[in-house]
């Protein structure tokens, strides 16, 4: 068995071994385990005290869709494509349909797992007609950065703000919480303790943060002692199947078109981009070109509606998948070690109980930090690049919504490369994407 594992993903011509690929599954999966609990906290909205129960999507349903998500996606990534990269439901993204779709908008869940189905039905059509390229040539490298780097401040600020370290203030807005309170001095412990794990390139420090936290919550008694640690695989039936029935429901709500439109790009990017840094780090790339680069992209696109169809968010290509290849992961082997990991946690569902807003806040806050990175490969000094990127970053966590920040962007990008004399930089794509953008802050938002 061994040796047709090491045949078929080429232990021997990549320079590696069972044992190593093993070893960097293990690592990427701890280093992206945290996804397990943070998913379904920000999905159900547990953080809200004052949203619907009726409303909510089931937490537990939605532990064993992440779980059942990132197990497919990322045993099929090594499978097929035979990449050391594992899949999971995105962050960024899920915080887009936790609190701007469903919260901020008032969308049924049932349909923003719709919009999510749609949009990778249109990421499959794009990755078999070859027009990916096309559409990424025409968003210029500064925008798409500055989206990541826009989510990572969203994000952070959600942290901030469910922990209780930011809390709103009627004459300034916002302001900073009362750090006395013992929930809100456990986050702030867990996010000093997840930060020195960062600092000392912990691999998985983000899940031994939140592990680290919990422990001290429970302690303390500021969290109650879960009931057990390993249970039987809870039921999938409250999410199961429910984008699916819902699809009518995408098109007969103008709002919906914006809505998979975020969806769509940002995981289209993510993707892309994720899957060129780790092949990159791992040694894959042949005169800068990626072979089966075609397969990684069908994987991504297919997991998005495989993750829908369960009841999660879009699942994407992590970049924790990087902490992997650190190890020694150069094959596709790593990311099937990866989900079978995944499939195995299916049965530590009674843990959720102790992933309180204080647990799951500093994991977000770090995450947060990591997405920023990317604002440095920004020309900021070109005014007229700096100007859309900069309202795209800003505009996410102050009008408190992903898309809001996408659409200024977009729309102020033509308006100043126009300014600036550089109208034939501008791809036609563009002024496509300005007119929907602007269509949709003036009437389609509410």
């Amino acid at each position: 068995m061994k040796e047709r594992i090491s045949n078929y993903f080429e232990f021997n011509k990549l320079g590696t071994s069972f044992r190593q690929e093993t070893i960097a599954g293990l690592t990427t999966f701890l280093a992206m385990a945290y996804i397990l609990f943070v998913n379904p906290s920000i999905l159900s909205l547990s953080d809200i005290k004052d949203f619907p129960e009726t409303l909510r999507m089931n937490r537990e349903a939605i532990f064993v869709a992440t779980s059942l998500a990132a197990a497919y996606g990322s045993i099929l990534m090594g499978i097929y494509a035979r990449y050391p990269i594992a899949l999971a439901p995105g962050m960024g993204l899920n915080a887009f349909f936790a609190f701007n779709v469903v919260l901020g908008m008032g969308i049924p869940w049932q349909t923003a797992l719709a919009g999510v189905f749609v949009s990778g039905i249109l990421f499959i059509i794009l990755s078999l007609t070859g027009l990916r390229e096309q559409i990424i040539n025409a968003i210029p490298i500064e925008l798409k950065l500055a989206i990541g780097s826009g989510i990572g401040f969203f994000i952070t600020f959600v942290g901030l703000k469910n922990s209780g370290i930011i809390v709103s203030n009627p004459a300034t807005f916002v302001a900073l919480g009362k750090l006395n309170e013992p929930a809100v001095l456990l986050t702030i412990f867990g996010l000093v303790i997840t930060v020195i794990l960062m600092a000392r390139k912990v691999k998985a420090g983000v899940f031994l943060g939140m592990i680290i936290t919990a422990i001290a919550g429970m302690i303390f008694g500021i969290i109650d002692l879960p009931s057990s640690v390993v249970g039987p695989v809870p039921s999938i039936a409250p999410t199961f199947g429910e984008a699916i029935k819902h699809i009518p429901d995408v098109f007969s709500s103008p709002q919906m078109f914006a809505v998979v439109l975020t969806f769509f790009i940002v995981d289209f990017f993510d993707a892309t981009g994720t899957l060129v840094a780790v092949a990159n780090q791992a040694g894959l790339l042949k005169d800068n070109k990626l072979e089966r680069a075609g397969k990684a992209l069908m994987v991504d696109a297919t997991a998005v509606v495989v993750g829908s169809t369960l009841g999660t968010s879009t699942t994407t290509s992590y970049i924790e998948s990087t902490a992997g290849v650190a190890a020694g992961g150069r094959t596709g082997f790593s990311a099937v070690i990866t989900g079978l990991l995944f499939l195995l946690a299916l049965f530590f569902a009674p843990l959720l109980g102790v992933v309180t807003a204080a647990v799951t806040s500093p994991a977000l806050i770090v995450v947060g930090v990591l997405m920023v990175s990317s604002i440095g490969q920004i020309d900021w000094k070109k005014f007229e690049i700096a100007v859309p990127a900069f309202f795209t970053i800003i505009a996410m966590p102050l009008t408190y919504s992903i898309a809001t920040g996408i659409a200024v962007g977009f729309i102020f990008y033509p308006i100043s490369m126009l300014a600036a004399g550089k109208a034939k930089k501008i791809h036609p794509i563009m002024y496509v994407l300005f007119v929907v953008f602007l269509l949709f802050l003036t009437y389609f938002r509410e």
